[in-house]
């Protein structure tokens, strides 16, 4: 897990994304994200962030929304919400977690439905 300075670090790197160069493929078809997400993952080790998002992408009330909000939130004893949003402030799906190591408090990323793909970005890449 990351410490309170390496995790302040991690949100001063994440702000820094404003577009991407690459589309990453998830392993269910027709999900992509980005060089943000990536870093994201891959920093925080929160591969399974995108799984679930990802998951829910097949789920009638979520797969009709063509622009997602979806914001980890993480309580104090490390279990954690998950919910998406439909960018009007109205939820349409939540996942709780009994345990996590998310390091930041809270974290907001984006899913975009062009039509043909779906893709998860990172709030400053919009």
């Amino acid at each position: 897990m990351l410490t309170i300075d390496e995790a302040t670090q991690l949100e001063h790197e994440l702000d820094m994304f404003n577009g991407t160069e690459h589309w990453y493929p998830h392993f269910i078809p027709g999900i992509l994200f980005t060089d943000g997400i990536k870093y994201l993952a891959d920093k925080a080790k929160a591969y399974w962030f995108i799984d679930i998002i990802a998951s829910y992408q097949g789920e009638e009330k979520v797969k009709n929304e063509m622009f997602q909000v979806w914001i980890l939130k993480v309580n104090d004893d490390r279990t954690a919400m998950v919910t998406c949003e439909d960018g009007n402030g109205h939820i349409v799906a939540s996942q709780k977690l009994s345990y996590t190591d998310f390091p930041l408090k809270e974290y907001k990323v984006y899913l975009v439905n062009d039509g043909q793909n779906k893709v998860i970005l990172l709030t400053g890449e919009y």
